[in-house]
């Protein structure tokens, strides 16, 4: 049986997938999302008022974190040495939200969007977790995946 789903076996289990047969290959995925929240809170976050700290700073450093404990997260992801993450940041005042977008990348022989995906999750559930005090109406939105290269499917952008 030719089974589409390659995360479960020909019994229907699931597994993961074996890429001893794949070859290494640079591997970059770029993700996005946003969280909206109340104009006062933007601007306590661009000014560091919120009592927790500086929540950009902290944000970034928990999405690369994240990145790196992904395949703790999610059973079936294989554990990667990744190479690189990178987690950007903007305020965009006319929407009063913050646009997160991570970058992760490696040589290897699977891919990185699950880090990616992740790191943004993860991001944006820390801006949430710090100005919950001020804000609970905060929403999450948008995360995707935005552009994929390497391996054998080859390029992806959205």
């Amino acid at each position: 049986m030719n089974n589409p789903l390659t995360h479960f076996d020909h019994n229907g289990d699931p597994s993961m997938v074996d890429i001893n047969d794949k070859k290494s290959t640079a591997r970059m995925a770029i993700a996005s999302g946003k969280i909206k929240m109340q104009p006062e809170t933007l601007n306590k976050i661009i000014n560091m008022k919120i009592k927790k700290g500086d929540v950009l700073v902290i944000a970034k450093l928990a999405g690369i974190m994240a990145a790196k404990k992904t395949e703790q997260l999610i059973p079936l992801c294989h554990s990667i040495p990744l190479s690189y993450v990178k987690i950007d940041l903007k305020p965009n005042i006319n929407d009063s939200s913050i646009e997160i977008t991570a970058e992760a990348s490696l040589i290897g022989k699977t891919g990185v969007e699950m880090e990616a995906l992740t790191a943004v999750s993860i991001a944006s559930l820390t801006i949430y977790d710090m100005c919950k005090s001020a804000d609970r109406s905060m929403t999450i939105s948008d995360i995707k995946l935005i552009h994929k290269s390497g391996g054998k499917s080859g390029e992806f952008n959205a």
